[in-house]
């Protein structure tokens, strides 16, 4: 005799009628300390998220349960900021991990569509003077634009044959060109490169280098360290200094750069899927770099919404350059006269 079979809600089944899946979670139910904790964000913000990428959101669908646009950056948010993996993630909130895996493919990709629309360098030229002013207001280093350094972000092996995301500690990685400004606004994220490529090759091949060489603002430059090549829109420091105004552009070069190395350290801070004291992102690199820049984008969100990152505890093991590069000198001549003019001017 055949035994008829009833076909069950897959959250009952796993989790019973008295269990609140998110499908059922409501904000206002909610403290903002609560949200805060679990999805590492406060309801305004997480409302804001609904509100931007709602329609893209929801789309089109056969399923009897749609996930909502709320529960999809809900469950995107709590991967993002807590480092655990899909599953434990997806089991945590109530739902499968196929599920969480669409909620998180479903979140990355609506934001990497707009990230355009929040990491972008200032164009009109009353922005462009206050983020010089920004900029000289920390150390007193005139004409800069912006901070620039590669960090490294440990990703799975793509595949047995491909050593180009192998990176000099022997890890696979995506290494990251960020440029950002004094408070730690990026302008410009470049997050798909190989990590094997060192970051003077990086700089070499991205989109930054043709902007800065065919586009941006010739009044103005980049900070970068001595991993690369000076440029007459990038300013390195001076490998053996001499002379005290040598010893101050140095000193203030320093200072000025390290804005990008703390804005490093709070994006891992507040997305742990990033820092590596998990484990990797298991991901293709593609994929990966789509995370990276949502969660790039992110970052910057939060900076207009007033959240101070900067106030995060550093965690976790999201890997600045590794490298051990040899100083390089500049066969740029007009480069280099662009930094000595600078050092006599304003630092002499």
């Amino acid at each position: 005799m055949a035994v008829p079979i009833a076909v069950l809600d897959c959250d009952l089944l796993l989790y019973g009628r008295g269990h609140r899946t998110l499908d059922r979670f409501k904000l206002e139910d909610v403290t903002d300390e609560y949200l805060v904790s679990t999805y590492g964000f406060p309801r305004q913000f997480i409302c804001y998220l609904v509100d931007l990428l709602g329609a893209t959101l929801s789309r089109p669908t056969q399923r009897s349960r749609a996930i909502s646009p709320e529960t999809q950056i809900l469950a995107a948010l709590g991967f993002y900021t807590s480092g655990s993996f899909q599953t434990r993630m997806g089991d945590a909130m109530g739902i499968s991990q196929a599920s969480m895996s669409r909620c998180v493919a479903n979140v990355t990709e609506a934001l990497v569509e707009r990230a355009s629309q929040f990491i972008h360098f200032p164009k009109d030229e009353a922005t462009v003077q206050t983020l010089k002013d920004d900029f000289y207001g920390l150390a007193g280093m005139p004409g800069v634009l912006g901070v620039v350094d590669c960090t490294h972000v440990a990703i799975k092996a793509p595949n047995a044959e491909d050593l180009s995301y192998v990176n000099r500690k022997g890890l696979h990685s995506l290494n990251c060109l960020m440029v950002c400004d004094s408070r730690g606004v990026l302008l410009s994220a470049e997050t798909h490169w190989p990590g094997s490529l060192p970051d003077c090759a990086v700089l070499e091949q991205a989109a930054l280098t043709s902007q800065f060489e065919t586009e941006l603002h010739k009044d103005g430059w980049l900070l970068g360290d001595s991993s690369f090549l000076l440029r007459t829109w990038l300013m390195t420091p001076l490998h053996i200094p001499e002379t005290p105004a040598e010893y101050r552009y140095n000193m203030a070069h320093s200072a000025t750069h390290n804005v990008i190395e703390r804005t490093f350290r709070t994006i891992r801070s507040r997305f742990r899927c990033l820092d590596g004291s998990k484990g990797t992102l298991q991901y293709s690199p593609e994929k990966s770099s789509h995370i990276i820049l949502a969660c790039c984008v992110l970052h910057n969100i939060s900076l207009q919404h007033g959240l101070d990152v900067w106030s995060a505890p550093a965690a976790g093991h999201m890997e600045q350059s590794e490298e051990e590069y040899e100083q390089m000198e500049s066969v740029d001549s007009e480069a280099c006269r662009v930094r000595q003019e600078l050092l006599l001017t304003h630092f002499s």
